[in-house]
């Protein structure tokens, strides 16, 4: 469960980095990614983009070993 808990962490993280390119392709807008403000400073979920992305590297491991 907590190897489970740091993956996510590690996506969101790097998912949160990638912000400003990734919106461009339109990931960062789905319905289900949060953005609010919290103290003067913007904070940004990818929820549907990180299951988005999951999905599409799901498949890539999956095609690579058949």
């Amino acid at each position: 469960m907590i190897r489970w808990l740091i993956v996510i962490f590690l996506a969101l993280l790097l998912i949160n980095g990638l912000h400003a390119w990734l919106e461009r392709i339109g990931l960062g807008r789905l319905p289900g990614d949060l953005r609010f403000k919290v103290f003067g400073r913007e904070i940004f979920l990818p929820l549907a983009s990180t299951v988005v992305l999951s999905l599409i590297a799901a498949l890539v491991a999956k095609l690579l070993r058949a």
